[in-house]
């Protein structure tokens, strides 16, 4: 939400960084987004959407700067590939409980350049601090076999380098894990975390 926070974040080393239009406390607007982009030094910055049509997702896009779409909701093959059409990077969200939920993963795998995994809350999409259980996440891991998997969902400093080791997923996602309270992030714990995803994946 604030550009220092996605300053620090890029001089820490994250790869991508988020904005989020699907509601919530974290919500900014169009112009909020472009000054994140503004400060992030050419990180991609995704934008977050759940009800959004296609149309309006671009449109804020386009405006912001966004280089891609993290898809929550209801969101088809077809929109999503709509979306890349327009140039845009799309991760598409799988929200699993249990592992009857595993079987959506095979459709998200088309028209998307990755597939984040996080636990399905009663009521919120994300950023709840909710962690997937490592034995589903490790079999979403093998559903998406050759294809990116980002996981996400209650992921800290402290917890980080333990579900890389056990998942292997080939992005690992944080909000709350990193906040000092909602949409105002922690850069300590921001450096923690960052480092933590390096350390973790240069012994791999």
């Amino acid at each position: 939400m604030r550009p220092e926070d996605a300053g620090r974040a890029v001089e820490a080393g994250a790869s991508y960084l988020g904005v989020v239009f699907a509601g919530g406390p974290r919500a900014v607007t169009p112009a909020e987004a472009a000054e994140i982009v503004a400060a992030s030094g050419g990180v991609p910055v995704l934008g977050v959407f759940a009800d959004q049509t296609v149309e309006t997702i671009i449109q804020i896009c386009d405006q912001a700067g966004l280089s891609g779409a993290q898809l929550h909701g209801h969101f088809i093959r077809p929109e999503a590939e709509r979306l890349r059409a327009a140039g845009l990077l799309v991760w598409r969200v799988v929200r699993i409980a249990a592992a009857a939920d595993l079987g959506s993963l095979t459709a998200a795998r088309f028209a998307s350049d990755a597939v984040l995994v996080e636990p399905r809350a009663p009521v919120a999409l994300g950023g709840t601090g909710m962690p997937l259980s490592f034995s589903l996440a490790r079999a979403a891991r093998e559903r998406l076999a050759g294809h990116p998997m980002v996981l996400a969902g209650g992921l800290t400093p402290e917890t980080v380098a333990e579900a890389i080791a056990k998942v292997r997923p080939d992005i690992a996602d944080v909000s709350s894990g990193v906040e000092l309270r909602p949409g105002i992030k922690d850069h300590r714990k921001i450096v923690g975390f960052v480092e933590a995803v390096f350390a973790q994946s240069s012994i791999a």
